[in-house]
């Protein structure tokens, strides 16, 4: 990253109870920890083409539902995909993944990541996956989780 340039990390969630928006504001919590960062925080019914363009590096927040992603989040990949998939400002972009589980939370990861293949996105972090209750180490996790990826993305590591 060019010195002066400001660290953009997109935090896009989807959440009906709550818990998935806790982790999501954590993860945007640990992201202004960073100088020079900014966490762009929005729900995925309001994130664009356009922000998985502009931002560098992005952060996606999903709850588990009947084993699978929230249909928010699907919906996101449906909109954006043949607008980026060739698109050199996204490919290569690193990214995370959150996820708020009911029940293990791996079949939701492994179509969030399938999919964002897909995108050529890099995965620099492991994901957090919080099974029942958040609890405040899950929170915790996830604000380092936000604010090592802006810390990376500044230093050129990721």
């Amino acid at each position: 990253m060019e010195p002066g340039n400001r660290v953009r990390i997109l935090v896009t969630f989807h959440s009906q109870t709550g818990n998935t928006q806790k982790m999501a504001e954590a993860v945007a919590s640990g992201v202004s920890r960073a100088e020079g960062a900014e966490a762009v925080f929005k729900r995925a019914g309001d994130t664009t083409a356009d922000d998985m363009r502009d931002c560098s590096a992005m952060v996606i927040c999903s709850p588990e539902y009947f084993g699978y992603m929230a249909g928010a989040i699907k919906d996101l990949f449906d909109r954006t995909y043949e607008a980026v998939r060739e698109d050199v400002r996204v490919m290569k972009k690193p990214y995370a993944v959150v996820i708020s589980a009911g029940n293990d939370g791996t079949f939701a990861l492994n179509q969030i990541e399938r999919i964002l293949k897909g995108y050529r996105l890099k995965k620099v972090q492991n994901p957090i996956i919080a099974k029942g209750v958040i609890t405040p180490e899950i929170l915790s996790r996830c604000i380092e989780l936000g604010e090592t990826i802006a810390e990376g993305v500044k230093a050129g590591v990721f």
